[in-house]
């Protein structure tokens, strides 16, 4: 007795539920643990099924103490009849077999059956039944990985425990007995007889009437895997969601604890992410041409629908390109087979894209017919659009989306390639690209920081730089390899000019730009040392780009993004929650921190004036008051002036309705801003913007780095994605239009010249400043001069 566990820690036990990851919204994205469960209370377990338990492993389990006498002895009758050499049946209550589970090992032996029943009897006088019972039935293993009766009825039926049939419920009940063998997955046959065997001792011990028992028998097994369900498919996230929580908790802790995380990601947004992403890149891909079929079958086996089963089934989906076999192929259709025997037809209309592939910039001419594109036997993929199936292929390119709130940086959607199961690399997080000239809108905050402005005159002509991060010298050009003299600031960035942004970086000086740009999230080291840096030849990630956008977009804050509401235990108990960084223009500034005095008075006595105190004496015998209530949120850095912010806003909403970016123009809406981006050779392209209070980077490539093609600018190929995927993000959410901060205003200038102008100066337009950086005015005698003189008249 002595060496007998203490019951006292079944009180407190805790069951191993796996890791659950949820949306914002509550959709399930993620389970992770070896083992499934849902614990369950007592009174949250129909009679029925409770009673089902009872009738086929211990129905005297509410009268006897633990130890069923007359079971134990038909076994010991039996195991002397074997003469010890074996395992006998009976014996082992309910209680017994929580013991066995909880404190015990299943060696067979007479010493471990001894402190099995001592320990029974020690658990009924500590406990009540129904918390033995409770224990039993949110502990037992049930086959393919469920323990428990709550994870049971979810992996075999898809069901709760209330929403079961009586004979389903009977089914439950008979596996304990060999749960890995004889469950209704892998072992049908016996599964019934067992289930039926346990309606029998429901019906014998009058706990159901003859019309329910029949009933029950009839029905058959109609149980099926039901794993996990994972309503929403965020595989990106939820694989940073489960590295932080291990790097927290541990993996052990966290794969059996039965945590519960709410990221941020909203579902809606999640799904307009991916669809964006997987329509822009098959939209790309189809400009290439069709690289032809990369795999047969032989022609024999299309008469052989198993022998066609077999071969798709050894080719997995990738995102919603499914496999399919061309059974059979004339000039006007093709008909397949996809892997569940379902046949499909394709039309003309479904391949006339299908333009062979000779390289990256030349396509052969278009398909004369379905049969010189398909033969029978080509394995090729399928993409349904529109409840319509096209011929479709892997594309080469790969692109990254990635979405915040502008004010809070909570990641609201986040995809980091096509298919998670075919890459795992998260191209949002782990892959840095050159930005190209979606990073100009920094280098032209830094140029009006330091003097410059939206009329200043910059002149977009050739230069030739000494690069000391460039193996020679640098010979910068503008992508339509035109130059335009003299360019407003506010022209060049609607119209992308590179020697513009070169030009302001060699004014300013490359060291205050890459003291300046750290500002906006930026690493210092990770900024190049060159004046290349104004084309944005740093490597840096998407999520970086869409944290500095955020910049602009929220008035000037810095925000730290974030992809986790809380974290919580299976009891609704706060593990963890993130301090988050929030936007707060007229909160009062903090006290400064109260300072330690490092001297104190040795002798009070001896001292004049009043006692010094020692603050760091007096801490170490305080204890800190306990930290209640919910984590305290961070305010926000103004990291860049009102009148900056607007400025720069002003501009990227230009880009929008007169430059590179005028294809968000169909989103109606005018509070959007944002800017193209693409590198040399073509190889990156992206576009960052915002609007609504949503900021949102795309990024489209290769892995390779190898270029995209001709005419693939952030504008045709980033850009699309960012529209489809805005379109749904701005649903419902009101324009938001900031009104221009005190200390800007609005003066009449020369567009040729960029100086302030009277009004009446032909051509004048109107340009917005900062109150004490304005622009010369034109000098009366200049006016004259330019002013036809038959205009006074």
């Amino acid at each position: 007795m002595p060496t007998l566990p203490s019951v006292d820690s079944l009180r407190d036990v805790r069951l191993q539920v796996p890791l659950r990851i949820y949306s914002a919204d509550q959709e399930l994205m993620l389970e992770v643990g070896e083992q499934r469960r849902l614990p369950l209370a007592i009174d949250e377990m129909p009679e029925t099924l409770r009673q089902a338990f009872l009738a086929a492993e211990d129905d005297r389990f509410y009268s006897h103490p633990g130890i069923d006498w007359r079971g134990t002895a038909r076994a010991v009758w039996l195991y002397g009849l074997s003469l010890g050499r074996g395992r006998v049946p009976g014996g082992s209550t309910i209680t017994q077999q929580v013991a066995r589970r909880f404190f015990l090992s299943t060696e067979y032996s007479v010493t471990r059956k001894l402190r099995e029943m001592l320990l029974a009897l020690k658990i009924e006088r500590e406990l009540s039944k129904d918390e033995i019972f409770e224990l039993y039935l949110n502990k037992e293993f049930l086959g393919h990985r469920a323990y428990g009766v709550g994870a049971a009825a979810q992996v075999y039926y898809g069901k709760t425990v209330d929403e079961l049939s009586l004979a389903e419920m009977a089914m439950l009940a008979a596996l304990p007995k060999a749960p890995s063998r004889d469950n209704p997955l892998s072992g049908p046959e016996r599964a019934m007889i067992r289930r039926n065997w346990v309606l029998d001792r429901m019906l014998e011990l009058g706990y159901i009437d003859e019309a329910a028992h029949a009933q029950a028998r009839a029905e058959p097994n109609n149980a099926r895997y039901h794993g996990s369900v994972q309503e929403l498919d965020a595989s990106w996230v939820s694989e940073m969601t489960r590295q932080r929580v291990v790097d927290r908790l541990g993996a052990e802790e966290a794969y059996s604890g039965g945590y519960r995380v709410t990221t941020t990601i909203e579902s809606r947004l999640q799904r307009a992410a991916d669809r964006a992403v997987r329509d822009g890149l098959q939209a790309y891909d189809r400009r290439h041409g069709w690289r032809g079929v990369q795999q047969r079958i032989e022609e024999e086996a299309l008469l052989e629908p198993g022998r066609i089963e077999e071969r798709l089934a050894q080719i997995r989906p990738v995102a919603d390109l499914v496999p399919a076999v061309v059974i059979e192929s004339t000039p006007e259709l093709a008909t397949l087979r996809l892997d569940r025997g379902e046949i499909v037809t394709l039309g003309p209309e479904a391949v006339a894209w299908a333009r062979p592939y000779i390289d990256v910039n030349t396509l052969g001419s278009a398909p004369e017919s379905v049969d010189a594109l398909l033969q029978a036997g080509d394995i090729v993929r399928l993409r349904q659009v529109d409840e319509q199936w096209q011929l479709a292929q892997v594309p080469e390119a790969q692109a990254a989306l990635v979405s915040l709130d502008a004010e809070t940086g909570a990641i609201l959607a986040l995809v980091g390639g096509l298919e998670f199961g075919r890459s795992q690399f998260n191209r949002v997080t782990q892959s840095r690209r050159q930005p190209g000239s979606s990073f100009k809108p920094f280098i032209y905050s830094a140029a009006f920081d330091h003097g410059f402005n939206p009329a200043s005159l910059v002149n977009d002509a050739p230069v030739v730089v000494d690069d000391p991060s460039m193996e020679r010298a640098w010979r910068p050009t503008n992508f339509s390899q035109r130059f335009h003299g003299p360019t407003r600031l506010r022209e060049a960035m609607i119209h992308s000019r590179n020697l513009v942004s070169v030009r302001l970086l060699m004014s300013i000086g490359l060291a205050p730009i890459r003291n300046y740009l750290p500002r906006f999230g930026f690493e210092q080291d990770e900024l190049p040392a060159g004046p290349s840096l104004a084309l944005g030849s740093a490597s840096l990630t998407p999520l970086s780009i869409a944290r500095a956008y955020a910049v602009f977009a929220n008035g000037g804050y810095s925000i730290e993004p974030e992809f986790i509401h809380r974290v919580e235990t299976s009891e609704g108990e706060m593990v963890y929650e993130p301090s988050w960084t929030r936007i707060c223009p007229d909160c009062p500034e903090r006290l400064p921190a109260m300072t330690a005095i490092e001297e104190s008075a040795e002798d009070t006595a001896e001292t004049a004036g009043p006692r010094r105190i020692d603050l760091d004496e007096i801490s170490e015998t305080l204890e800190p008051p306990p930290l209640v209530g919910p984590v305290v949120p961070r305010a926000a850095e103004q990291v860049l002036s009102p009148q900056t912010t607007w400025l720069i806003r002003s501009m990227m909403s230009d880009v929008i309705r007169l430059g590179t970016g005028r294809r968000a123009l169909a989103l109606g809406r005018d509070d959007l801003a944002g800017k193209t981006g693409t590198t040399n050779d073509l190889r990156d392209t992206w576009f960052s913007g915002f609007g609504g209070g949503v900021v949102t980077t795309v990024w489209l490539g290769r892995d390779d780095n190898e270029t995209l093609g001709s005419w693939e600018q952030g504008g045709r190929t980033a850009l699309p994605l960012w529209v489809d995927f805005m379109a749904v993000a701005l649903e419902n959410r009101p324009e938001q239009l900031p009104e221009p901060p005190v200390g800007l205003v609005q003066a009449l200038i020369d567009p040729d010249t960029g100086e302030r102008v009277r009004p009446g100066f032909p051509g004048a337009m109107t340009e917005w400043f900062q109150a004490d950086n304005l622009p010369p005015m034109r000098e009366s005698e200049d006016l004259e001069q330019d002013l036809d003189p038959y205009d006074i008249y």
